[in-house]
């Protein structure tokens, strides 16, 4: 029998609760003052309604629900549902009839059920309150799994609970009377063992161990280098001559690049050699060009200087000669002018020596001030440079002999910089007994005085920086690389946690000496 949703409460027969009452009869029905709004307690007058015995089909109960349509996006709200029906509100007319596919979605605690069904619809009415139609629906198809979950659902809210999906997974009928049990009285309970500190206390326990057996490790076990530094190949420009060094404006610490010109030498006096040496080629050319004319245009005697050299300091006289006399002079005249040219092309060659390229492209590690001119001998260094590519940026270590015989080619080593707490890995490239031909830049000159030590370069798996060329570093050699790893790993970062705690607490210390309370200088004026 279908649901009779919309009829007026004042004409039934019988008395409901969700409807209005005769007038002059008083209400002594009274709100649940602290109904929690969350809860949704169903056991308000106005959520129940009867119908009359003749038009009874299913008790109707007011549930927070929606309809979701399946043929469109439209949702309803629904108004009430029973086994056999529901009412819902919609911005629409639907025609008595009219047959939808839809879901229930009701709320059971924080989870949302979904009914499937089909319904027809009986009536349609404008809503008393607000815009839109009020209408009927019978349902008309339901599987029986969703209809017993519809049960479960109105059962519940006919007891006054809110549906919860425990409840209906426990399959507890809300109206079934279940039987008390008897209260048994529970043993006192015992406190709970502090397993949390106890388990804290062996992860330190544990983590100090560690750290013990990872410092000793390193101490004791790596090969320690009596000193190491970071180095790469070094490049003096030393001056070809004596004279005064050209300004430039390098510093420590540029870069330079491949045939860039640095500075030159200036020396006056090569200078004045190549201009008297210019001066005597000019005169021997002229010289010869005079006896040749004379001697091609037949004279029985030639005017001839005694000397091929003009600024020789002697006296210039001249003498007259046969033709044959003055040939064999100018043949004497031209070995004197291919000497005076072959000095020329000297004198350049020293002078274009005197403009210093660089190399290569490299880092200016020092230079010489030009101030002030400043007068250098031959041979006096003027700037170092250092190259700067990834392969000659190396480290070096000093190490012990007692030591030397447990480092061999390509064994593995940490290397550690000043400004860094992550070891780099390394390789050993070479060991010898004294540092490599070309010279390094980096290592102090005292430190390689010192007796007993080899000298081994190590090639790191990260290219250095070269700017960090002469730093000091922390070199650990390995004969086991996992362990090694480990206990430098473990190591550097008790380290970091150390200096960490150094600086907050030094950060402390000057807050406090450099922020003292100020005395209070607020006097009161009369």
């Amino acid at each position: 029998m279908a649901d009779n949703f919309f009829n007026d409460d004042s004409k039934r027969h019988e008395p409901t609760l969700g409807g209005s009452r005769p007038s002059g009869q008083p209400d002594t029905r009274s709100e649940p003052k602290d109904a929690d709004q969350g809860s949704e307690r169903l056991t308000r007058g106005d959520r129940l309604q009867h119908e009359r015995r003749d038009e009874r089909g299913y008790i109707r109960v007011t549930l927070p629900f929606r309809v979701d349509l399946d043929d469109s996006d439209a949702e309803l709200s629904g108004n009430d549902v029973s086994l056999g029906g529901f009412s819902a509100r919609s911005s629409r007319r639907f025609e008595p009839g009219d047959r939808i596919s839809a879901s229930l979605l009701m709320m059971a605690g924080a989870t949302e059920l979904i009914v499937p069904l089909k319904a027809e619809s009986l009536r349609s009415v404008p809503a008393e309150q607000g815009s839109g139609y009020d209408t009927s629906f019978e349902i008309t198809e339901i599987e029986p799994q969703h209809r017993e979950l519809l049960r479960q659902i109105i059962r519940s809210a006919l007891s006054g609970r809110t549906p919860n999906v425990e409840g209906l997974i426990g399959g507890e009928d809300p109206q079934t009377p279940r039987k008390r049990q008897a209260a048994r009285p529970t043993p006192p309970s015992r406190p709970p063992k502090p397993m949390g500190r106890y388990i804290l206390l062996f992860a330190a326990i544990g983590l100090l161990v560690l750290v013990g057996a990872a410092t000793a490790y390193r101490n004791f076990m790596l090969i320690e280098p009596s000193f190491a530094a970071v180095t790469a190949p070094r490049i003096d420009i030393r001056a070809p001559g004596p004279g005064i060094l050209g300004e430039h404006e390098l510093t420590a610490g540029e870069q330079v690049e491949r045939d860039q010109l640095l500075t030159k030498v200036i020396n006056s006096e090569l200078e004045s050699d190549l201009i008297l040496a210019e001066a005597a080629l000019d005169y021997n050319n002229r010289l010869i060009e005079n006896l040749r004319e004379h001697i091609q245009g037949g004279m029985q005697e030639v005017s001839l200087a005694n000397s091929a050299q003009p600024a020789s300091g002697d006296t210039m006289t001249f003498e007259s000669v046969s033709p044959e006399i003055a040939q064999a002079r100018v043949d004497q005249f031209e070995t004197v002018r291919d000497y005076e040219s072959s000095r020329i092309a000297a004198l350049e060659a020293r002078m274009a020596s005197n403009d210093i390229y660089s190399p290569c492209d490299c880092l200016v590690a020092w230079a010489l001030s030009s101030a002030d001119g400043v007068y250098i001998n031959e041979s006096e260094r003027i700037m170092t440079l250092i190259r700067t590519d990834e392969d000659d940026v190396l480290v070096e270590a000093l190490v012990h002999m007692n030591d030397i015989s447990r480092i061999e080619p390509n064994q593995q080593a940490y290397v550690t910089l000043a400004n860094s707490n992550q070891p780099i890995r390394a390789r050993v490239r070479n060991v010898a007994l004294d540092v490599e031909r070309q010279p390094r830049a980096g290592f102090p000159s005292w430190v390689r005085q010192q007796q007993n030590v080899a000298s081994v370069l190590l090639v790191p798996e990260e290219p250095l920086p070269a700017e960090s060329v002469g730093q000091p570093v922390d070199v650990r050699f390995t004969e086991a690389p996992l362990l090694g790893a480990a206990s430098e790993r473990i190591w550097q970062g008790v380290r970091t946690v150390i200096q960490f705690g150094d600086q907050i607490y030094r950060a402390a210390v000057e807050d406090s000496g450099t922020n003292p309370e100020e005395p209070d200088d607020t006097s009161d004026e009369g």
